[in-house]
């Protein structure tokens, strides 16, 4: 243990564990205030809250671990669950200023973001002026904060840095464009910005804070607000699916002490030697995200704890660890289905929504296996040059 952990079953009691959740999950476009309360009651949205707000300052690992007991019962939301967090993360790296609007009179502000910078920015005197749209900003609907990238134009209206700007909810409207198959509760709309007015308190240059240059001035007294940037934003992305992996695991095992295998003599998958050499080998399979994902956020929150900052090489296996996660989860689920059968797809299944959440989830651009192998592949032969992506 690096410094004090968050006991991440409060977050899995709240939510609950079991059918409900996940059959009213798997139609509903918003997760239900009901569960939304008991997650807030539960600390589920504090894990990367300054402690002088009332958060907890989890570790990279706390993050998690609580994205993977809300996404045992609901993959959307323990997706909302990592991106509200990470996010609030994102916030405390930034300007006093900045953290006690948000967080001064509401310790319940809900931050959340995307950090591409789609949309146009210029300079006027205090800071930017900004207009834009930011598709799949998971969680909006509840949000009160919205982290956005922005371009960074000189006074000549020549782009010459990226920027993460955060605006509070009375400047922007959320469009209702999430009409997916997959993580449908996260909501993950698109927020629309129109000529808005950003001071320079609520804007952190990108390229800097990816090499670990923060605006908190607090950071020595906050571990959690030194770790590594793109390794943490990378990371956090693949908690929900240890967690989903996980729910399709049990409910498999649970049910083959009951289910038949069809067209054969045995009364229960239980009893075929198959099913059990096929269920030893996902279950190392599923270990083996869940190793990986540890390794990486102890890389992380060691260096943090530290005070250091990861070199390279190691924050590009984070990245590639990140894609090992997500890709031998997916594989974890489309194996369990072909054990549990055809019925895995019925409506009233909960693999079938766990199977929709868990691919949908594993396609975001920061997991993509392609970009972080390669990342990581280059990093091991001692080419750092940033031509394959910025986020390392």
């Amino acid at each position: 243990m690096l410094y004090p952990r968050v006991d991440s079953s409060h977050a899995s009691r709240a939510y609950g564990r079991r059918n409900g959740a996940r059959a009213a999950a798997s139609t509903a476009t918003v997760v239900p205030d009901a569960s939304i309360d008991a997650l807030r009651e539960a600390g589920a949205f504090r894990i990367g809250t300054p402690k002088r707000y009332g958060g907890l300052e989890g570790t990279a690992q706390d993050m998690l671990d609580v994205a993977a007991a809300t996404a045992y019962g609901d993959g959307g939301a323990g997706w909302t669950v990592t991106l509200a967090n990470v996010c609030g993360w994102l916030a405390g790296l930034m300007s006093r200023e900045l953290q006690d609007e948000i967080w001064g009179q509401d310790p319940d502000a809900f931050v959340t973001g995307v950090l591409a910078p789609t949309a146009q920015a210029t300079r006027v005197d205090g800071g930017y002026r900004v207009t834009g749209k930011w598709y799949y900003n998971s969680g909006s609907y509840r949000s009160t904060w919205a982290g956005v990238g922005i371009p960074i134009p000189n006074e000549a209206g020549e782009i010459v840095n990226q920027g993460l700007a955060v605006i509070p909810r009375t400047d922007y409207e959320i469009e209702d464009t999430w009409f997916v198959t997959g993580m449908r509760s996260s909501a993950s709309n698109c927020i629309v910005v129109e000529d808005v007015f950003v001071p320079d308190h609520r804007v952190m240059m990108v390229p800097p804070a990816i090499g670990g240059q923060y605006l908190n001035p607090d950071v020595a007294d906050e571990p959690v607000h030194r770790a590594a940037f793109v390794p943490v934003l990378a990371l956090v992305l693949i908690g929900a699916q240890l967690g989903l992996g996980r729910a399709a695991f049990d409910f498999v095992v649970e049910k083959a002490a009951t289910k038949a295998v069809p067209y054969s003599f045995f009364q229960t998958q239980a009893e075929s030697t198959a099913v059990q050499l096929e269920l030893a080998r996902i279950a190392q399979l599923l270990d083996t995200a869940e190793l990986h994902a540890r390794r990486a956020a102890a890389d992380i929150d060691t260096a943090a704890v530290a005070g250091t900052y990861p070199d390279y090489r190691t924050r590009a296996r984070v990245r590639a660890d990140t894609a090992t996660v997500a890709e031998s989860v997916t594989q974890v689920i489309d194996r369990l289905l072909s054990i549990h059968g055809a019925g895995s797809f019925a409506e009233s299944s909960p693999l079938q929504r766990i199977w929709r959440d868990s691919n949908t989830a594993a396609r975001h651009g920061v997991v993509n296996p392609l970009v972080s192998y390669e990342v990581y592949g280059k990093a091991i032969v001692g080419d750092e040059r940033p031509v394959v992506s910025p986020l390392v």
